[in-house]
């Protein structure tokens, strides 16, 4: 699932949005440049558990913030899904953080990120029965994305789930 294998599943969740004082000041363009690179980051997920969910694209925002291999990765796993008859349950939880920008013609972000997959389950379709995973799957992985500006948007471009825990 999103660039993954069986043996890991990508994560997302919405972030948490704490109340914010009205004397706090002003937010630096850094700081905007960030929040709109992970508001994009976690557009894509959103829009992918969507999809796992039902084994299909369709009617998601998927395309919205995600493209080039990060979207053909996601559609061969829908498909390998689809043919398996599976879909997915529940949420996996997200953490992701901006490591760097780089400014040119077309500015890019990474975007390092811990995934849960503890409460996002892998089901047959028809039965609602839990799929098997092999148990040196991890659970928590380190998985990065890279981001390309495009005009206004941040468009989620690549994205690599990670031997790694977190």
């Amino acid at each position: 699932m999103g660039g993954c294998t069986a043996s890991n599943s990508p994560a997302s969740s919405k972030p948490s949005h704490a109340p914010t004082a009205l004397s706090q000041s002003p937010r630096s363009p850094t700081d905007v440049r960030d929040g709109a690179v992970i508001a994009a980051y976690t557009s894509s997920w959103d829009a992918q558990t969507e999809a796992y969910s039902k084994a299909s694209s369709a009617g998601t925002s998927l395309q919205k913030n995600t493209t080039f291999k990060a979207l053909a990765d996601v559609e061969r796993d829908l498909a390998a899904m689809r043919k398996a008859g599976q879909v997915t349950t529940g949420r996996p939880v997200i953490r992701p953080r901006v490591v760097t920008v780089t400014h040119g013609s077309v500015p890019t972000a990474t975007v390092v990120d811990c995934v849960d997959t503890t409460n996002w389950t892998l089901v047959d379709k028809a039965s609602k029965r839990k799929v098997p995973l092999p148990t040196t799957r991890l659970i928590t992985y380190v998985s990065t994305a890279t981001l390309e500006q495009w005009g206004t948007m941040w468009m989620v471009t690549k994205l690599t789930a990670q031997e790694q825990a977190c």
